[in-house]
């Protein structure tokens, strides 16, 4: 439905270092938002960095190859055609 308002606003497939640039900037917002919970009901910063570098390794793994095998699936995708404007 969204999509007729935004028209040709997705993409068809995405490039790996697409993937890798998402999975990092997501990976730091959830990590300095794990930071702060976690610091916030220890008041331990040592615990806080174990837990948010221990979690985010396996996590960042898990989103990465998620997204990579949700890239494969066509269900929900718009897949426009390019369309050649040269000959008018």
């Amino acid at each position: 439905m969204i999509e007729k308002l935004l028209p040709e606003t997705h993409h068809a497939t995405e490039t790996l270092s697409r993937s890798i640039l998402k999975t990092v900037t997501y990976r730091v917002i959830i990590l300095i938002l794990d930071f702060t919970s976690i610091y916030i009901f220890t008041g331990q910063i040592k615990v806080a960095l174990g837990f948010m570098i221990v979690s985010n390794i396996y996590s960042t793994v898990g989103f990465f190859f998620h997204e990579r095998i949700w890239d494969k699936i066509k269900w929900g995708k718009i897949i426009y055609k390019k369309t050649d404007h040269t000959h008018r």
